[in-house]
């Protein structure tokens, strides 16, 4: 049997920002429902974050979400299993209240997760593993003991892989708590990674500028064989271009039209050529245009790239060469998690 697994969709996204729910829609109508109708997938499993405020859901997004998700799964006859995550739990040592359980009582088609619990489909044993929090965390340890489940699907947080590109998350869980298991599934982090049995999925869409370049999408399981098929969002919200005195007639200033862009200039000589570039670029229906003038470094003899470091790096190296007498890993451990909610900030 095949199913389709998503996560992390944070609906009500940016206090539900109609731009983003737009380019939202278009991943759900022209790749999500069309991939549930072609393959004929009448179970989804939802790992967590489908609403972006633990606290609050305005009225307008929580409209959005029913008439273009819920409602179509419904009518679609698709069941979902849906797992609280931490943005969905009210507070922070309990999922026993949530938004899932709070907003979608009028849909029979879906079952909602807020403690560890196993599922049989088909002959394949699943163990479902919602948000570990002070309430449950006993219960989730004593059933990943114990149960025969080969399976597991959650929001966790594990240790050692990526929250995003390039920044992993050295606190969590130790990976190896799930060693018994064939295979993980987890949503939680935004960007793809495995270590061969664990796979992070990674969100559907861009929802941040740390997002750009990386593949999102959602996957297809097959409880048969065990099998995970990404199917790839080709849809993206950011661009970064680098301009170079680069001629405007040969740039597909189409390819920008709903996305928020960035202007990285890497050469600019002829004022004229550029202003003409910019001029094309503004009037190419972009949600927003950043620029930032990046060419004075190729004048520089003596910059070492290889010494160039990310925020998080120089952040923590700094911690590290200092004489303070407080715990350093907790402290970079608050830095990564400030710096994050920085990132979803902008």
């Amino acid at each position: 049997m095949k199913v389709a697994i998503i996560t992390d969709q944070h609906f009500g996204l940016k206090k539900g920002s109609k731009i983003y729910h737009e380019y939202f829609q278009k991943f759900y109508d022209e790749i999500f429902f069309p991939t549930l109708e072609k393959e004929n997938i009448n179970m989804v499993f939802d790992l967590g974050d489908t609403f972006d405020n633990r606290k609050v859901i305005d009225l307008w997004s929580l409209d959005w979400a029913k008439r273009n998700y819920y409602d179509k799964l419904e009518q679609m006859k698709v069941h979902v299993w849906t797992v609280v995550g931490n943005h969905t739990a009210y507070y922070k040592n309990t999922n026993e209240f949530n938004t899932i359980n709070a907003v979608l009582d009028k849909y029979d088609n879906i079952t909602k997760i807020f403690n560890p619990q196993e599922l049989l489909v088909d002959d394949l044993q699943i163990l479902f593993i919602p948000w570990i929090n002070e309430e449950n965390e006993e219960l989730t340890m004593k059933l990943i003991n114990s149960t025969k489940a080969t399976v597991a699907m959650g929001h966790l947080e594990l240790s050692g892989f990526s929250m995003y590109r390039g920044m992993v998350q050295e606190s969590g869980l130790d990976p190896q708590i799930f060693s018994k298991f064939k295979r993980v599934f987890s949503g939680h982090y935004h960007t793809r990674s495995n270590n061969g049995k664990i796979f992070y999925l990674g969100n559907p869409y861009q929802l941040y500028w740390n997002d750009c370049d990386d593949t999102r999408g959602f996957h297809i399981f097959d409880t048969e064989t065990l099998k995970l098929t990404f199917v790839n969002n080709t849809f993206e919200l950011f661009q970064k271009i680098n301009y170079s005195d680069t001629n405007h007639q040969l740039f597909n200033f189409r390819s920008c039209a709903n996305k928020y862009v960035k202007l990285i200039i890497d050469k600019k000589t002829n004022q004229a050529k550029y202003d003409t570039f910019l001029d094309k670029l503004l009037t190419s229906d972009c949600h927003e245009v950043k620029v930032i003038e990046n060419y004075t470094i190729n004048d520089v003899d003596d910059v070492d790239l290889t010494q160039i470091e990310d925020t998080v790096s120089i952040l923590n190296k700094y911690v590290d060469d200092s004489e303070i007498s407080l715990n350093k890993k907790m402290i970079m451990s608050y830095i990564k998690e400030i710096y994050k909610e920085a990132c979803e900030v902008g």
